[in-house]
């Protein structure tokens, strides 16, 4: 492999764990919270759809990326809706609100597919860009890839130094000491689900805007899955979230390298190795996990007035 090739791959990683990324922080700060919500896929390809569409309608990057937190926020509050007021079991919210995103997306896509937009385009950070190796791969990117350095660093800081971000943590621990302490847990579990919702969006949007910059139905193919497995696989910690996407969008570049490369390698074989090491990454995360459990109280219902 030439240097230039291997510069390449490196960037094409970030660039494709950029996603992932988002959208694992985002279900991370809702199991913190104490609510599972396996909808990610649902919400993430209505973000990208909401995003498409006001960028379509608007010319405007930023409006199309709140445009697209905002809607999936809603739409996860369907969510709430169901397992914090009527107590439903979160599990099979969660399929539903993957099912109807999907559904929902496909339905109102269909007429645009195809359809381009401008969306956000590379440019290079002014001296960082510059930087050999780390410039290419880290700098030379576009704003929501940027957006993405900081998010980790400051969901960690929310969670574990702000007195909201630990009485959400708690929330998903001990509610009832939550509640002892004067604090509804059921609102610090509608924090979890509203925001984690936002970023889920973000990492729709960037697919819409930043991967494609066109409308095409299923455009998520799965990735809203593995940002579930993700979760799993970093200890519901921000920082070993990055290492997990990172990896996994590395895996994602390197079958499109090598299908470009024209290997005798079969496509589907190097389709299926993300998902292949999606098993592997939770099978290695469960056997050395041990002492780093899920939030204790993470899928259990809690009083609708706690």
């Amino acid at each position: 492999m030439s240097w230039d090739l291997f510069v390449s791959l490196l960037a094409a990683t970030i660039l494709a764990g950029t996603p992932l990324l988002y959208a694992t922080l985002g279900e991370m700060l809702t199991e913190r919270s104490g609510v599972l919500n396996l909808g990610v896929e649902g919400m993430m390809i209505l973000g990208a759809f909401f995003a498409f569409i006001v960028e379509l309608k608007t010319g405007n990057h930023w409006l199309a990326v709140f445009a697209a937190g905002l809607g999936t926020a809603c739409i996860g509050m369907l969510h709430g809706v169901v397992c914090l007021i009527f107590r439903g079991n979160q599990t099979v919210s969660g399929l539903a609100l993957t099912i109807f995103g999907v559904g929902l997306s496909d339905y109102l896509g269909t007429p645009f597919v195809g359809t381009m937009t401008e969306g956000f385009q590379p440019f290079a950070l002014p001296l960082l860009g510059q930087i050999p190796l780390l410039g290419p791969v880290f700098f030379q990117h576009n704003a929501l890839v940027y957006l993405s350095y900081i998010l980790p660093p400051l969901l960690w800081f929310f969670l574990n130094r702000t007195s909201t971000g630990l009485a959400l943590c708690a929330s998903g621990e001990y509610p009832d000491a939550v509640s002892a302490a004067g604090i509804s847990p059921a609102r610090m579990r509608w924090i979890g689900i509203a925001g984690g919702a936002f970023l889920v969006g973000l990492g729709g949007a960037y697919l819409s805007l930043c991967a494609t910059h066109m409308w095409t139905n299923n455009l998520t193919a799965g990735k809203g899955w593995i940002a579930v497995a993700l979760v799993i696989f970093a200890f519901w910690r921000p920082g070993r979230a990055v290492v997990g996407a990172w990896l996994f969008g590395g895996i994602m570049a390197l079958q499109l390298r090598l299908q470009a490369l024209g290997t005798n390698i079969p496509s589907s074989f190097m389709m299926m190795l993300p998902y292949a090491l999606t098993i592997i990454a939770l099978l290695l995360a469960t056997a050395r996990g041990r002492g780093r459990r899920a939030p204790a109280a993470l899928g259990d219902n809690i009083l609708p007035g706690a």
